[in-house]
């Protein structure tokens, strides 16, 4: 991390899941996971459950394959430093940023993710519409423990995994200090993002989330798709099959999302998008804490 200059960053949140915007158009900072656990740190840092990393993706490795359809990358980065490969909070606060930045125009435009082309429509001011992909469903699942509880799970891929897990009670989740147990853990190799879905009426459900990498968070825009691709099955509703999207609402603890579901497969997901403050870190501060 280079100490030559301090390093802009800004702040900003979706339905209160909250990240650190770093822009980094050529790719020149070298983000480690020591830094970027450092500036989410709540108390000694800046505080956020992620990075948003933006740089053209003809400048960055993973996304110049990419750079014919976005011209810009999310590089995405947990709390803890590792990387992920998509977030659906973050794209749309990412989004957001392009347009803050005079980056991008409101209306449609497309960002590069691990996890591919994300479509994303913004508005000037209010929601951001974000096309998150199919959902995959693999077949293996696992059960999910916290404390003496055992659920069943639903495996649902959205660019990332998660194990949607159907509970009385939101508080049978308990703090979610800890990743919840996932048996077997051989289902999920590269660790599992945990939702807990307790129904609140017809087509609406609440849920809980243990992020991996993050611990338990506000919100989780993949894991909201996740949830109501789940639940939909879970209610004998496949779009697929009837030709007709199907839409739920997902309350989170942050706020309230809608995600919809069309016959082609695609889930789109809504929600707000907010930048709350921008400013520059000190670089010494952060090589000093991560040397």
């Amino acid at each position: 991390m280079s100490t030559a200059a301090r390093i802009a960053f800004l702040k900003g949140h979706g339905t209160e899941n909250d990240f650190v915007i770093v822009p980094d158009p050529d790719g020149r900072l070298d983000l480690t996971a020591a830094a970027v656990a450092r500036i989410c740190d709540r108390r000694a840092g800046l505080g956020a459950d992620g990075v948003l990393r933006v740089v053209r993706a003809a400048a960055h490795p993973e996304a110049r394959a990419m750079a014919d359809e976005a011209e810009w990358f999310m590089d995405y980065r947990n709390g803890d430093g590792s990387v992920a490969e998509m977030c659906g909070n973050g794209v749309r606060v990412f989004a957001r940023y392009l347009l803050h930045a005079g980056l991008a125009e409101a209306g449609d435009l497309a960002v590069a993710t691990r996890a591919g082309i994300r479509r994303v429509h913004v508005a000037k001011t209010g929601d951001v519409t974000v096309g998150m992909g199919r959902a995959a469903l693999p077949e293996d699942s696992a059960d999910i423990t916290v404390g003496e509880r055992t659920w069943p799970s639903r495996n649902v891929n959205m660019g990332n995994p998660h194990a949607v897990a159907f509970v009385e009670d939101l508080t049978h989740a308990g703090a979610l200090l800890d990743a919840p147990g996932v048996a077997p853990a051989a289902v999920y190799p590269e660790g599992v993002n945990v939702e807990f879905v307790a129904d609140r009426g017809p087509r609406h459900v609440a849920m809980r989330v243990h992020e991996r990498g993050s611990g338990e968070t506000r919100s989780c825009g993949t894991g909201a798709c996740a949830v109501a691709v789940a639940t939909a099955r879970r209610d004998g509703t496949d779009p697929a099959l009837t030709g007709t999207p199907v839409t739920y609402t997902v309350d989170v603890l942050g706020g309230t999302l809608e995600i919809t579901e069309l016959p082609d497969g695609t889930v789109e997901m809504t929600g707000p998008a907010v930048i709350v403050a921008e400013g520059t870190l000190d670089p010494a501060w952060l090589a000093e804490g991560t040397a």
